[in-house]
């Protein structure tokens, strides 16, 4: 179970996930704050998403087991808030189909920063994904026309203001992997860089020339209109970060399972100072993640941590009363 909770996509592949087994049908999750990315990421919620991903995927690999996934959030808020959550296994019926084919996905999802052919997902495949999402209790909006280019323009905004940052770049350094490695992005998984203004992806050589760490890769042609979709939460605390990061990995799941491939922008959002969160919130709450979809290459896996090194064996882990 805790193998496919740790396959969940985190920001720059950090993985900022701990577990600990309570007992037989018990599982608690913490975030593992020595992970967190104190510039790009102070408040942690690109900590609380990416864990509330790998939750999801914890609560498929139980419901396999023919069990029902019951999740306390933050349940000590005071005394641990790192604790995220509690799942508890209860007795249940077998899995359905639509459960077992996301828990298929799994091992397959990828983010892919690779170039899309510029085909239009079908409308039956963009309204799974917006149903993927309202299952989790977020909200997925397609973004099209000229509302996509204000978002591809404050993206590569945010991107050129992150860059300039030394203590940014030093960050994002320490994620990059010139080689292998069990966390951390690799360089094949950077993707080329777009040319004649293509998509602002996240440039991990911080360079207009090809990086050494994606082995001198030359620009590519990417989709001339992204497709893209903005997720939402109706508020912006850790219980929210928890239900975004669940909900953005359905919707990955649910993506995959339809052969779409996805990568994320989250800039503007790591910008934006977390005291100024709340402003101007429209009627559908807050953003957390930018989606790009479409149809690419098939790219390599990522590496993750060894099961070992995620699971807290301490007896004493938890803070009873």
């Amino acid at each position: 179970m805790i193998a496919a909770a740790v396959a969940a996509p985190s920001v720059h592949n950090t993985q900022p996930w701990r577990f600990h087994r309570v007992d037989d049908a018990t599982m608690d999750l913490y975030a593992d704050l020595d992970r967190l990315l104190a510039v790009t990421d102070p408040s942690g919620r690109g900590l609380g998403v990416s864990c509330g991903a790998a939750l999801f995927n914890l609560r498929l690999a139980i419901r396999m087991t023919g069990h029902d996934p019951r999740v306390l959030p933050l349940p000590d808020p005071g005394g641990r808030p790192d604790l995220l959550a509690t799942v508890h296994a209860a007795p249940g019926g077998p899995p359905g189909a639509d459960e077992r084919l996301l828990h298929d996905m799994i091992p397959h999802r990828r983010t892919n920063r690779s170039p899309f052919d510029g085909r239009p997902l079908p409308r039956d495949v963009l309204v799974a994904l917006v149903a993927a999402a309202h299952g989790e209790g977020a909200t997925l909006v397609p973004v099209t026309g000229r509302s996509a280019r204000r978002v591809l323009d404050r993206v590569a905004e945010a991107e050129a203001t992150l860059a300039a940052e030394p203590a940014y770049r030093a960050e994002l350094a320490h994620w990059t992997r010139a080689g292998t490695g069990d966390d951390g992005v690799p360089g094949h998984a950077f993707g080329p860089r777009p040319r004649h203004g293509g998509p602002p992806l996240r440039d991990f050589g911080l360079g207009g020339a090809p990086s050494p760490h994606d082995g001198g890769a030359e620009p590519a042609d990417f989709e001339p209109d992204p497709q893209l979709a903005a997720l939402f939460t109706a508020g912006d605390g850790p219980r929210d970060w928890l239900r975004a990061g669940q909900a953005l990995q359905r919707v990955l799941l649910t993506a995959t399972a339809h052969g779409v491939a996805a990568s994320l922008f989250s800039q503007p959002l790591d910008l934006r100072p977390p005291q100024h969160r709340g402003d101007r919130v429209g009627p559908l709450g807050h953003v957390q993640m930018l989606i790009r979809l479409g149809y690419g290459p098939p790219v390599r896996p990522v590496a993750r941590r060894p099961v070992a090194e995620v699971v807290d064996s301490r007896e004493a882990r938890r803070v009873r009363a």
